[in-house]
């Protein structure tokens, strides 16, 4: 925890490579000081077919899904620094967004936990 997954146009990858955009996202996230290092997730999924405001226009989307408990600050932080890091990566790209969603610790499950 916590996962970041992107979501992007396929030219996204051939302006950067996907492990630098991944370390962008990476590094962002942890210089946050909201999670511990090795918890950080961050994947790429770049998409050949897409439509965007009935446009191919290219597109990076963040999906972040983090445990419950930090405040609408930190996360509004997160976001913003996310996204002032990828618009200097790509300043051509026309958009580029991220959403946060909280898991319920309550529910949240994984094998280490059986």
């Amino acid at each position: 925890m916590p996962h970041f997954v992107i979501e992007c146009s396929e030219n996204i990858i051939n302006i950067k490579s996907p492990k630098e955009v991944i370390q962008k996202v990476y590094d962002t996230a942890e210089s946050t000081d909201l999670f511990d290092k090795g918890d950080i997730k961050v994947r790429i999924n770049p998409y050949k077919y897409y439509n965007v405001g009935n446009s191919e226009s290219d597109f990076i989307h963040i999906f972040a899904n983090i445990m419950e408990g930090r405040t609408v600050s930190q996360k509004k932080n997160l976001s913003e620094r996310v996204i002032l890091e990828l618009k200097l990566m790509f300043p051509n790209i026309p958009v580029i967004s991220i959403n946060i969603r909280d898991f319920e610790k309550a529910t949240y499950c994984n094998k280490s936990m059986i």
